[in-house]
C-alpha cells in the first residue's frame, strides 16, 4: 500500500502552501510554486519554494530552513507529484500523483448522510481549506491527466465551491475526465442541477449510489429519512440537464437480496443512466464496525449478483463489477469484473503470486485482512476474459 501522507523531521513557522515536485531542472516553470527534490550533495539551486533531500538526513536544516528530508514512506514522490507542506505541524500531504490513474480530491469530510458501510466517516469540522488547497493544486496538475475524482464526503454540500472546482478542472485540465462520487441528494434542487450543467465540462460523471428499489431499505443503509425520494429526484433532474450519471451499489448482506429487483427498477425507471458499478465491500470506517452485521461472502450472493448484471446486459446498459476477485465470481461474470481498487490502498495475498489470472484481478483493498471470502485461491490454469 502505498502511503501518500508523512510527517516531516522538523517544524518551520510558516503557512501551509501546495506546490509541485521538480526533480529535473528543465522542467521548471514557477520555482515559487514547485519544491525542488534533490540530492543533499547537489548544489543547492534558489528560489524554489521548498526542498526535500532523498539522503533522509537532516544535517543541513535549521528549524527556519524551507529544506526537509524525504520522508521514507514518501520515496514513490516523482517529477510532477503535488503536495501539501504544513511547516507548523511538520505534515506532508501527496495531493496528486502524475504516474497513477486513481487520482482523486477529497474537498470534504461532512456529509449529509451516514451510511452503514462508508469507508469515510462524516466529520463536522470546518474544512473548507481542503477546496481551497484543491484550488491551489489543479493548475499544477499534468493536463495530460486521463482521469481525476472528486470525492468526500459529500461534495455537493460546497454548493457554488464545487461550481468553482468543477470550472478550473475545465479551465486547467480540459483533456481530464471528472467524476464525483455524490450522494445526489442536493440535485433535488432544480437550479443547482442548471448551474453544473451550464459548466459545460466536456467529460464529467456523477457516481450516484442507490441501494434498493424500495425507499425504506435504501433510507436505512444512508441512515436518513426521505433520502431515497431525495436522490431519485436528483437523479431525475439531472437527466434533464443531460449530466451524465453512473448508478452504484454496494453489495452487502442489506443490499444483495433484492439486487435483481432493484436492476429491473433502474432499467425501467432510469435507463439514462450511462452506467452502473455493482462494488465489493470496503472495510473501513463504518464497515469496519457493522462488519458482523454487513458481511457475506461474496461467492453467496453470486446468483443475485448474475441475476442483476445479466438483467443489465440484456437491456443495453452498461454494467461492471467493481472491487471482486476473480475467483470469487462465476466465471461468466469476469468479462463485467474491472480492477477498481486504487493502486495506494491495493494488494495481493502470497497465493496471487501463483495465479494465472492476477494481472486481470483488482487483488484486494489493504483492509480485506479482516474479512475475505472463504474461496480465494490461486487459479492454475489461465482462462479467457
Amino acid at each position: 500500500m502505498i502511503k501518500l501522507h508523512a510527517r516531516l523531521s522538523h517544524r518551520t513557522d510558516a503557512e501551509p502552501f501546495v506546490a509541485r515536485i521538480v526533480r529535473n531542472l528543465q522542467n521548471t516553470v514557477d520555482r515559487n510554486r514547485e519544491i525542488l527534490l534533490t540530492n543533499q550533495t547537489e548544489t543547492m539551486v534558489p528560489g524554489f519554494r521548498g526542498y526535500l533531500m532523498v539522503s533522509h538526513t537532516d544535517d543541513s536544516s535549521t528549524s527556519d530552513s524551507p529544506i526537509w528530508p524525504l520522508p521514507a514512506e514518501l520515496d514513490h514522490l516523482a517529477e510532477g507529484d503535488v503536495v501539501r507542506i504544513s511547516p507548523r505541524s511538520g505534515e506532508i500531504w501527496v495531493m496528486y500523483r502524475r504516474a497513477s490513474t486513481f487520482n482523486s480530491m477529497l474537498v470534504t469530510e461532512r456529509c449529509n448522510s451516514y451510511c452503514v458501510m462508508c469507508s469515510q466517516p462524516p466529520k463536522v469540522a470546518n474544512d473548507d481549506f481542503l477546496r481551497a488547497a484543491y484550488l491551489e493544486a489543479i493548475p499544477l496538475m499534468s493536463p495530460e491527466t486521463r482521469e481525476l475524482g472528486i470525492t468526500g464526503g459529500e461534495p455537493a454540500l460546497l454548493g457554488n465551491g464545487l461550481v468553482e472546482l468543477l470550472n478550473a478542472c475545465k479551465t486547467h485540465l480540459p483533456q481530464t475526465a471528472i467524476h464525483i462520487l455524490t450522494n445526489g441528494r442536493l440535485f433535488r434542487d432544480i437550479e443547482f442541477c442548471r448551474a453544473l450543467s451550464s459548466i459545460e465540462h466536456p467529460d464529467l460523471m456523477l457516481g450516484i449510489p442507490l441501494y434498493s428499489d424500495i425507499s425504506y431499505r435504501h433510507d436505512h443503509v444512508v441512515q436518513a429519512d426521505g433520502a431515497f425520494d431525495e436522490t431519485i429526484r436528483g437523479l431525475l433532474n439531472l437527466a434533464r440537464f443531460q449530466v451524465p450519471i453512473e448508478i452504484r451499489v454496494v453489495l452487502h448482506r442489506d443490499t444483495v437480496d433484492r439486487l435483481p429487483q432493484l436492476a429491473r427498477f433502474i432499467t425501467r425507471n432510469l435507463p439514462f443512466a450511462s452506467h452502473v458499478a455493482l462494488m465489493g465491500l470496503e472495510m473501513m470506517g463504518f464497515a469496519r464496525a457493522n462488519l458482523p452485521a454487513l458481511w457475506i461472502d461474496p461467492a453467496d450472493y453470486q446468483p443475485q449478483l448474475r441475476a442483476a448484471v445479466e438483467h443489465f446486459d440484456r437491456h443495453g446498459m452498461s454494467v461492471s463489477i467493481y472491487n471482486h476477485q476473480l475467483c470469487v465470481l462465476d466465471h461468466d461474470l469476469w468479462p463485467f469484473a474491472r480492477k477498481s481498487i486504487s493502486d495506494w490502498k491495493n494488494e495481493y495475498l502470497p497465493e496471487c503470486d501463483r495465479c494465472a489470472v492476477r494481472a486481470d484481478c483488482g487483488g484486494f483493498f489493504a483492509s480485506s485482512s479482516l474479512r475475505r471470502s472463504d474461496h480465494i485461491q490461486a487459479i492454475e490454469a489461465a482462462a479467457s476474459i
